[in-house]
């Protein structure tokens, strides 16, 4: 077994001393890199050790290629976590915080991971903060920062204010409390007003996940309809809906119960008062954030008020009711029944009249009824496709889409409504009420109002000496040094606003400021955003598909438009890694106390079989399960790799070694035979991990690697031995190395006799070689059937798969009971 522990601190020193890693100023051929910056919350384990060494596996493979690589790393260290831990502890949120950061730091240097390190942001940290800041005024600036009095989200365990993305069924992301509504006046972020691009934009992400695009696609949730005015006590309520068809068909109205016209009607009523109050509190509202589908109890009730229909004439009930979105539309929809699967339940619950005006049926076409009365119709589901329109007054017989056409075309000559786009996605709420964040940058004048701190007078330091013991309003309010101030405007004295921002915030912009992360005369240099930008690859995990990756768009896009960087999209490329499980098929977690800590591991088993055992197990966009198994065999391999280098002596062959196609130097001037096995394996190899590399099949290539240590195995054996024997030897560290880099450097520079490191080698290329074929026999029951042309050596799945292909063969197989396998030469279906 190899001393894996004096080898890897060995060459860790090396790249250090020779800044092996660190970043062109200039790149000549670039290549941005990065994985999502690490929460610190203490040692990294295996489930966060999979995102970076697949970034750090793409970054050594494309420095070999010859690309400048930008592979940056830092910290998201503000947030409420550290706040929480820091009270549990008895310590400030800045001390726990930067004792994680510490003991990760050295766990991601002990696995060796490539990161130039003289970039390092810590979000925390006030030289990074300054620019957050800045970033917000510069929102507000152009009016897209707003502050207002709203119904908000609010985690009662974690007191404070939650955006939209960050409740998850109903429940603080966080600390799974079951949020309620709470009434405060907040700043929010104008993202909708991006929502048309960042929507459009989708479709030109090419090598983005489509899971990904699908969730930002929905999060967004356009819809394009017409908004209708009912009228109700002689005022106008106007109704949201993409289905004007079905305008004939409205049995009620329902309203949310944070709407103010819920407020109106509990006034006069204390049983609507108590609904509306319970609603609120959450017991029965999951709040904005929620689709409406996600309720299977409806609660409601009826106000005993009425609004007319303004295309019927009809009056319907005005319900207030606990599935109406406050946050889509208007907060008012329209009761369809018949047609909405969402209203039939609550009808059914709350036995409201149920009246179709769509059918699929034309022989069903017959005069309205004028009277809801008389409707009480048999559906024992709604029906919500096209079809024509029934019961609808003059617009019956109307096909659905004509029917809207004609509706719309209705309403805007009356000046009873209007066409309308609505998305779901609502504005970004950023306040928190807690201590460990970046101050808002705002102050409150008597005299000048709101007014915004001066970028000069950035950065609005966090205070030290701080009660940060939740109490439902910020920790901040407390300490008169901070609040107490100045106006920058007139001079009188004034406020700070004590809200935090939230740390999505120092996310979506962190990207740009590896760029030049010194500097202190601005957040962003313009020409290295343009040498460098947009990053070409983006690895971490789905589950902010429509957090941190739609705000990274959104700021993108803003900056964008302020001329700061040359692109609206920040990366080319995402990648989404899977979980790691445990053995019991949990996903590994601290929390739950089944997580492998990194640090520990590598110092028994060492950082180059974890890092193969994490890459091999598995295609790295799915979950999968970690096991000892799998440790055991990625130390077997590498023992291999390192035993055969230490049998042989392969002393530094001439240049050729390294320069494809080989036969244009070939062997003594002569060109490389071509029917030399052990050389067409070789290339065979290079061409198979190279593609699954750039593919992320890191699993495969670990595979095929393998595969060429038992080629050279067997090719050391042989007498006298093959010509090609050594240079496989080199070829086989150079493919290694992305993925073993510390085993690997020792072979290539104390076995091979290089002088510099494997990673300034230039990556092997490949010579195609028309592969060699083999007839196979195709047999069914013993009797030849048909017969195909393989490549040699393929395997019995494949063999399999292109035989049932075949006709001839399909036909005569209904159940296999056996399969006959013989490399290259048959496969037999034995059915009986």
């Amino acid at each position: 077994m190899y001393d894996f522990r004096t080898i890897e601190a060995k060459w860790q020193k090396y790249w250090d001393k020779h800044s092996i890693y660190s970043t062109s100023e200039h790149p000549s051929k670039k290549y941005y890199i990065l994985e999502m910056y690490a929460y610190p919350s203490g040692d990294l384990h295996i489930g966060h050790f999979r995102n970076y060494i697949l970034g750090d596996a793409i970054s050594r493979f494309k420095l070999m290629q010859g690309y400048d690589c930008l592979h940056p790393f830092g910290w998201d260290s503000f947030g409420l976590p550290a706040e929480e831990a820091a009270i549990k502890q008895g310590i400030s949120p800045r001390q726990w915080t930067m004792d994680n950061i510490a003991t990760s730091r050295s766990t991601l240097k002990l696995m060796g991971i490539s990161y130039d390190w003289n970039r390092e942001i810590i979000t925390s940290e006030q030289d990074y903060y300054k620019w957050t800041q800045w970033l917000f005024l510069k929102l507000h600036q152009r009016g897209l920062a707003y502050r207002k009095s709203a119904y908000v989200n609010w985690c009662p365990h974690c007191q404070t204010t939650l955006a939209n993305e960050q409740v998850k069924n109903g429940e603080c992301w966080r600390c799974g409390t079951l949020v309620t509504q709470k009434e405060l006046t907040q700043w929010f972020i104008k993202i909708t007003d991006y929502a048309e691009r960042l929507l459009k934009n989708l479709d030109t992400l090419t090598y983005w996940p489509e899971r990904v695009k699908q969730a930002q696609r929905y999060w967004i949730g356009k819809s394009e309809g017409v908004e209708i005015d009912f009228e109700y006590n002689g005022r106008k309520l106007p109704v949201f809906t993409t289905r004007a068809d079905t305008i004939y068909g409205v049995t009620f109205i329902a309203i949310s119960p944070l709407d103010e016209l819920a407020s109106e009607f509990a006034q006069g009523s204390q049983e609507i008062r108590n609904y509306v109050e319970t609603a609120i509190r959450g017991s029965i509202s999951r709040g904005s954030t929620s689709n409406r589908t996600d309720l299977s109890d409806k609660t409601g009730i009826f106000t005993y008020k009425y609004a007319v229909n303004p295309i019927s004439g009809e009056s319907v009930p005005i319900w207030i009711s606990d599935y109406v979105l406050p946050t889509y539309g208007t907060g008012v929809i329209m009761g369809v029944p018949a047609h909405d699967e969402r209203d039939f339940e609550f009808s059914k619950i709350h036995s409201i009249p149920i009246r179709q005006v769509i059918t699929e049926d034309r022989s069903q076409k017959s005069e309205v009824r004028n009277s809801l009365s008389s409707v009480l119709c048999p559906l024992t589901s709604a029906y919500t496709g096209e079809g024509v329109m029934v019961h609808s007054g003059s617009f019956t017989g109307l096909s659905s889409t004509e029917g809207r056409e004609a509706i719309i075309k209705h309403i805007k000559n009356k000046q009873i409504g209007r066409e309308k786009v609505n998305y779901h996605l609502k504005d970004w709420l950023i306040s928190r009420q807690r201590y460990w964040g970046a101050p808002i940058p705002i102050i409150y004048c008597p005299n000048c109002n709101v007014v915004p701190v001066p970028i000069e007078q950035l950065p609005i330091l966090l205070p030290s000496q701080v009660d940060f013991t939740p109490k439902g309003s910020s920790p901040l309010a407390s300490v008169e040094k901070f609040i107490n101030t100045k106006c920058p405007k007139c001079g009188s004295k004034a406020q700070r606003d004590t809200d935090t921002m939230d740390t999505f915030v120092d996310s979506s912009w962190y990207w740009l400021r590896y760029l030049d992360p010194h500097n202190d005369e601005a957040p962003i240099n313009s020409k290295l955003a343009s040498e460098w930008l947009p990053i070409d690859e983006y690895i971490g995990g789905i589950e902010h598909a429509t957090g941190h990756l739609l705000y990274f768009r959104f700021i993108s896009h803003f900056l964008h438009n302020e001329g700061l960087i040359p692109y609206e999209e920040p990366c080319i490329k995402l990648f989404t890694q899977g979980m790691i499980k445990d053995e019991q098929g949990k996903v590994m977690s601290k929390s739950k106390g089944n997580a492998v800590p990194v640090g520990p591991f590598a110092k028994e088993y060492g950082a180059d079989v974890g890092r193969i055992a994490v890459l091999f197990i598995g295609p790295p966009e799915q979950d999968a399960e970690w096991s000892i198994r799998g440790v055991a065999g990625a130390l077997r391999f590498l023992n291999r790799v390192y035993t055969l280098f230490f049998a042989n002596r392969c002393e530094q062959k001439p240049l050729y070694f390294f320069a494809f196609p080989a036969k244009q130097v070939g062997v003594g001037g002569e060109g490389v035979p071509a029917e030399n096995k052990l050389y067409k394996t070789i290339n065979r190899v290079i061409k198979k991990v190279t593609e699954d590399i750039e593919n992320h099949s890191h699993n495969t290539a670990i595979a095929t690697l393998m595969t060429l240590t038992n080629e050279l195995y067997k090719a050391q054996r042989g007498t006298p031995q093959d010509e090609w024997f050594g240079y496989g030897m080199q070829v086989l560290v150079q493919l290694l190395a992305p993925f073993a880099p510390h085993l690997s450097e020792e072979l290539w520079i104390e076995k091979l006799g290089n002088s510099e490191s494997v990673f300034k080698s230039s990556w092997p290329k490949w010579e195609e070689i028309e592969e060699e074929m083999a007839t196979i026999i195709i047999e069914v029951q013993g009797k030849v059937r048909a017969q195909i042309n393989l490549p040699v050596d393929t395997t019995e799945q494949k063999v399999k798969e292109k035989a049932l292909q075949i006709q001839n063969v399909v036909t005569r197989v209904k159940e296999i009971k056996k399969v006959v396998f013989v490399p290259n030469k048959l496969i037999n279906f034995v059915i009986e």
